[in-house]
């Protein structure tokens, strides 16, 4: 039958993989050391190794990885007096508004191996992507952003995230996407999330490669001209893009 590689797929020991992710997953949410748990068990995954693979392929990409490259903490403080609409600037405005902690992922000064590095550099640069793509830092936005960082780099820990989202939705959506009333619904829909992650796999595939670059020596640099420069075409309206909410257009005002 058509079916039977379903078979050779759920193993019991797959399945108990599987439904431990997704226990580290849905309490991701609450506590985001769930998250780095589940890079934790990945590190040595046939996932990462395709991920390591994808990397490296690229040549900049290689030698960010060969180099090792940490870069300074990203101070807010300095970061805003930096020249008005650099991407710094823009940053310092927007995590500063929402009280984002800049550090908030492990910090890291010795790795122990490529897989290890990608992790860290991951983690360090997540939020910079939201800044350059429009995507808000909370709610379905992650799944947008994540979806930029699948595509160019296949990273397994937001890969499986984008699956789990869309696994968990199928369960509990209830309202076709063409019924919703307004905004605040989105979200329960399985369409939008569809809508979300295919939207970043696209700006992902249509962009050069956003690992590679030292963004910690192009703060500076106009948050456009990294755009243009970089072929991203970011979300500036809808609910999950942070150009929507008030409080953050009034603080790059």
């Amino acid at each position: 039958m058509a079916y039977r590689y379903i078979n050779q797929l759920a193993t019991p020991e797959n399945i108990n993989r599987f439904l431990e992710f997704v226990d580290l997953a849905a309490g991701s949410g609450q506590d985001t050391t769930n998250v780095w748990e589940i890079e934790r068990r990945l590190v040595d995954s046939r996932p990462m190794q395709l991920c390591v693979k994808a990397v490296l392929a690229e040549s900049s990409s290689a030698q960010l990885v060969k180099e090792r490259y940490i870069g300074p903490a990203y101070d807010l403080e300095a970061m805003g007096k930096m020249p008005k609409d650099s991407l710094g600037w823009t940053y310092s405005k927007i995590m500063t508004a929402l009280g984002y902690d800049p550090q908030f992922y492990p910090q890291r000064t010795d790795f122990e191996s490529d897989a290890d590095y990608i992790g860290f550099r991951v983690n360090k640069t997540h939020d910079i992507h939201h800044i350059l793509t429009g995507f808000s830092l909370d709610g379905l936005g992650e799944l947008g952003v994540i979806s930029i960082t699948v595509a160019q780099t296949r990273y397994p820990t937001f890969l499986l995230i984008d699956l789990l989202a869309l696994l968990m939705t199928f369960f509990t959506s209830d309202t076709l996407l063409s019924e919703v009333e307004n905004d605040g619904d989105l979200g329960k829909t399985l369409g939008y999330k569809f809508d979300l992650i295919s939207q970043g796999i696209t700006i992902g595939r249509n962009a050069k490669p956003l690992f590679p670059i030292k963004w910690e020596e192009g703060f500076e640099r106009s948050l456009e001209e990294w755009r243009e420069e970089l072929n991203i075409k970011p979300v500036l309206e809808g609910p999950w893009s942070w150009y929507s909410r008030p409080e953050l257009r009034a603080a790059i005002a």
